[in-house]
């Protein structure tokens, strides 16, 4: 019988897939226990083994494809087997089972007439103001209802995600219904504001967009000019004449911020051409404008010949390429805006003088087959720390705060696409040579795509280490759910005092991220000092 293959959850955070490669194709044998295909998760790229064996009969997610966890990827069965049924069962629903239902429940929440919109009347909505932008908030309304509205006044200032932005009317009339409220906020396209004839009666018409029997226009998409085509014919005429900037009645369109840049510059706006919907002029096509070669008549004066003053442009080529975000870096982005959002973050910076650890390093690294890091020192000294400031190596959840008993020290590793923290497991038991024989391995692995889950799952602290790219110092973002990350920089040299004397020294600063809601200020700063007593003296540290 055919088996369903599912899109696996190779790691705890994984949501979707990515198909690198498949290791079979459509026919081939599969034995239990074979490789089917490598997925891209959002932690590394991991091989797909098959439980099942037969023939590989369909396959769901072509290589290069993303698809969610637990959707189709393949199907295994007997060679010639027919597996038509499984397709139908995971993509289309039976429609006999739920056909009554349906047509039940379209007949209870469908209105019995839909609300017609008067001649005239123009259903506003909230209008995208950005990009990314998926909702609005109304800051201030610079009308109200009752007042006459021209093409081109503002009607309200919109908070978006990225700014505080004017609203321009594309419409004109009686501000007849305002839909948000100041300080209100509402989904894109829903309804903003109705502009009509003075006195018309908007009440059935907000009941139906209640209801959903009525949809509302964005403003962009011209729609006045479909409503009004048989009374106000000029306003077609702006429609079908898209590609100019210049109304028929000679009026520029263009939005106020660009209006204004263009006054500030001293641009007329008749030369600029827009960019924006039905040739609308927006900011950046003021900002990127260029006037074109001028020539100006030729300067004489009494001691000197005719001169030609040009002005010009330099032209170059504006190109901009897209790269499709992989796992890794879509789950870095969750991960660190969900730490940096959410976990009041502080910091803590201190120095330490490295002349002892730079001398032990030295010792250390002299015996056959040993050697030891001043980044594995530094996981080391951590971990010693930990066990004395228990309240750093917690977990915060919005009931309790977890106080871990073991100490997992994460490492972030630098990969192709992006970062990962493998974690050294119990590292206040292992002694400095284990540390470095473990970090080595597990960023091999990282490197090469072959960590496993487990070795990055679990740490109650983390550290990382830009040192050896020359950063003095840094501060990072919390690794959730810890409650703390340590910053480690170069080791510089330079003059410092000791003795009452200036002499040259060896430091490096360390930079403790704490997460306030687990981690106080006397408490991030007792467990720096600790930690740099620790460094200043590797002897302490040496089991």
């Amino acid at each position: 019988m055919a088996t369903v293959i599912n899109m696996p959850r190779l790691s705890d955070t994984m949501e979707e897939g990515v198909v690198a490669s498949w290791l079979k194709k459509v026919g081939d044998k599969v034995e239990e226990g074979d490789i089917l295909a490598e997925i891209e998760t959002d932690k590394a790229t991991m091989e797909f083994e098959s439980f099942h064996e037969g023939t590989l009969l369909h396959i769901g997610v072509q290589e290069g494809e993303t698809a969610p966890v637990d959707t189709l990827l393949a199907i295994i069965g007997e060679e010639g087997e027919d597996f038509s049924a499984l397709l139908n069962g995971n993509t289309t629903p039976k429609k006999e089972d739920n056909s009554a239902n349906v047509n039940e429940v379209a007949s209870e929440k469908t209105p019995s007439k839909t609300a017609d919109v008067p001649e005239g009347t123009i259903m506003v909505s909230m209008p995208r103001l950005s990009d990314t932008m998926e909702e609005g908030t109304v800051a201030s309304w610079l009308k109200k209802v009752g007042d006459k509205i021209e093409e081109g006044d503002i009607l309200a200032e919109i908070e978006t995600d990225k700014a505080t932005m004017e609203f321009e009317s594309f419409n004109e009339g009686t501000l007849l219904h305002i839909g948000v409220q100041e300080g209100e906020s509402a989904p894109v396209d829903s309804l903003l504001a109705i502009i009509g004839k003075a006195g018309t009666d908007v009440s059935t018409l907000i009941e139906a967009h209640k209801s959903g029997s009525v949809a509302t226009a964005t403003p962009s998409e011209k729609t006045e000019a479909a409503s009004e085509k048989v009374t106000k014919p000029e306003t077609v005429q702006v429609v079908e004449e898209s590609t100019s900037s210049i109304s028929a009645s000679g009026r520029v369109f263009a939005s106020p911020l660009a209006k204004k840049i263009a006054k500030d510059k001293g641009i007329n706006l008749s030369e600029v051409k827009g960019s924006g919907e039905n040739g609308r002029i927006v900011k950046k096509d003021v900002e990127n404008y260029t006037p074109a070669a001028k020539v100006t008549a030729p300067v004489t004066t009494s001691a000197s010949t005719p001169s030609l003053v040009t002005s010009f442009a330099i032209a170059g080529e504006e190109k901009t390429e897209e790269v499709k975000n992989s796992q890794m870096r879509k789950a870095i982005a969750k991960s660190l805006g969900n730490s940096k959002f959410t976990a009041p973050h502080f910091y803590l910076n201190i120095e330490v003088d490295m002349d002892n650890a730079m001398a032990s390093r030295k010792t250390i690294n002299a015996i056959p087959d040993t050697k030891v890091s001043f980044n594995d020192m530094v996981v080391k000294a951590c971990a010693m720390a930990l066990r004395k400031h228990p309240q750093v190596n917690t977990s915060w959840t919005d009931n309790t705060t977890k106080f871990h008993s073991h100490i997992h020290v994460g490492v972030a590793v630098a990969v192709d696409e992006g970062l990962v923290v493998p974690v050294v497991k119990h590292t206040d038991a292992l002694s400095l040579t284990q540390i470095g024989a473990s970090v080595r391995d597990l960023a091999g692995k990282a490197r090469n795509k072959k960590i496993s889950p487990t070795e990055m799952q679990g740490s109650t602290f983390t550290v990382s280490n830009l040192g050896m790219f020359g950063i003095e110092s840094f501060t990072s973002i919390i690794n959730q759910p810890n409650s703390a990350i340590l910053s480690v920089g170069a080791i510089v040299e330079k003059p410092v005092v000791k003795n009452g004397q200036i002499v040259v020294g060896n430091t490096m600063m360390l930079t403790l991220a704490c997460d306030h809601r687990t981690v106080d200020g006397a408490v991030g700063a007792q467990f720096l000092q600790t930690l740099k007593t620790f460094i200043e003296n590797p002897v302490t540290m040496i089991a």
